[in-house]
């Protein structure tokens, strides 16, 4: 018998669950895209957007996925053949430096290691090891949604620092936009990579970029390649429509500034708390599992573990079986492994979510190991419910 009469829910890290205020927000006619309101709420977007990273630097707006923003980065600050150090922690930072390989860079990876985040005692050795500065930049994700890392951009920061190196820092901060800090200003990141279709709750379509002052410098110093990726039009349009290098994304800026305000409306602390509490829970239930067969946390180092993103192995067990039975029967969907996480699934934990939302995820994933006779022990769902009250209790 399948149970699939209800509301379904994606449970996959991106894109994520859209608020309904959000796709309200986005249903309406399209509108004048030369003057009037528009205008005046896609300037409002900008200081909101750079809140959110934390940077008072430039920030650009593409019709772009996250993809899209990786090569409007790399676009705009670099000459062809020049050598950039990309910190492996998953699929994604590759993703990163497979794009600059194929832009013309010298790319070279320094992997964490395995099932851990990035080292930044191994980031400070190879860098103080480049002598002559020939490594331009350092490329790392805050959040690798095929690991479920977390990277601790501050910690390399402090890295790069004790080496004395003067390569950019750009960060992916997709996978973390709106989920768990970012602060580029403070951890003197010069360029953020982001996006909107998850923690900020908007359908895939915009790809977000942030400039610091040393970033724009290598910009005017390189120039860019491209005429759409382009910041210096982007930065000081002449017209309205040179913020998009052509027709804005209309129903998307309305989207995202409604997304935005509820975020605001919550506080960005307590966004960031129920995006712990929640991934503790997560977290919790996949432990618990584990005392009773194969199924463990991809992330061995509980510091790398990320709030928005878990990355779950099951050993013998069929990762693709019980997805299957979630998604045909009980109308959950669960992420695929990715990379090198062989066997394994993912759960999303990001933007419009709270605890029954994720306590039915975990509950249909235990009925579908338990149809599967799978090796595991029963009570995750009550072991996220009671690590859940505990860390909010806490944070109150």
């Amino acid at each position: 018998m399948r149970y699939d009469h209800g509301h379904p829910f994606l449970a996959i890290p991106g894109p994520s669950v859209i608020p309904d205020d959000v796709l309200r927000a986005m249903h309406r006619p399209a509108v004048n895209i030369y003057e009037g309101p528009l205008i005046d709420l896609t300037h409002s977007l900008y200081p909101d957007l750079k809140r959110i990273v934390g940077t008072e630097g430039e920030a650009f707006i593409y019709i772009s996925n996250g993809h899209g923003a990786w090569e409007a980065a790399l676009a705009n600050v670099f000459s062809g053949g020049e050598s950039v150090l990309v910190l492996e922690s998953g699929m994604f930072a590759l993703g990163w430096g497979e794009i600059a390989s194929r832009m013309g860079l010298d790319v070279e990876i320094l992997n964490a290691p395995k099932r851990c985040g990035v080292d930044p005692n191994a980031v400070e050795a190879r860098l103080r090891g480049d002598t002559g500065h020939s490594i331009k930049a350092v490329l790392v994700v805050q959040i690798d949604t095929s690991s479920g890392v977390w990277n601790d951009i501050a910690a390399i920061r402090q890295a790069m620092d004790g080496a004395g190196h003067p390569a950019l820092l750009m960060v992916d901060c997709i996978a973390a936009t709106g989920c768990v800090p970012c602060e580029m200003d403070a951890w003197n990141v010069d360029v953020v990579v982001s996006a909107c279709q998850k923690g900020l709750m908007t359908p895939p379509g915009l790809g977000l970029v942030f400039a610091n002052q040393k970033a724009m410098a290598a910009h005017r110093e390189n120039g860019c390649r491209s005429s759409y990726w382009d910041w210096t039009p982007r930065a000081n349009p002449e017209r309205y429509y040179q913020l998009f290098a052509g027709t804005a994304p209309v129903q998307h800026l309305f989207g995202l500034r409604q997304a935005l305000d509820m975020i605001f409306a919550e506080g960005s602390d307590a966004v960031y708390q129920r995006h712990r509490a929640i991934a503790r829970g997560v977290r919790a239930a996949v432990e618990h599992w584990g005392r009773g067969g194969p199924i463990e946390l991809n992330v061995i180092d509980p510091i790398a573990r990320s709030d928005s993103v878990t990355t779950i192995l099951t050993g013998e067990i069929d990762a693709d079986a019980m997805r299957a039975i979630c998604e045909i029967d009980f109308e959950v969907t669960l992420g695929i492994g990715l990379g090198q996480t062989v066997n394994a699934f993912r759960i999303g934990h990001m933007g419009h979510i709270n605890p029954p939302m994720l306590l039915g995820t975990l509950g249909s994933i235990e009925m579908a190991l338990t149809r599967m006779n799978a090796p595991f022990s029963a009570g995750g769902v009550e072991a996220a419910a009671v690590c859940m009250a505990e860390t909010i209790n806490n944070q109150d």
